[in-house]
């Protein structure tokens, strides 16, 4: 009777590990997304920047000719 109770206390001790890895892979991603999205809104900032100084710089060399 013992080592049936063992291969069930073992079974739900390796069902519980996998719950725990599991939240934690989830919480990992969702961090990762923010972090993504983060740096997403970054680079679209920067890329407005570049464009707004590039319309500058068109409009310099028009007003040199």
């Amino acid at each position: 009777m013992f080592w049936p109770m063992l291969a069930i206390a073992l079974g739900f001790l390796g069902i519980a590990v996998l719950g725990v890895l599991g939240i934690k892979v989830f919480l990992e991603a969702q961090r990762l997304g923010r972090q993504v999205a983060h740096t997403a809104e970054r680079v679209n900032r920067a890329a407005e920047d570049l464009e707004k100084a590039a319309e500058d710089l068109a409009r310099t060399g028009d007003a040199l000719r």
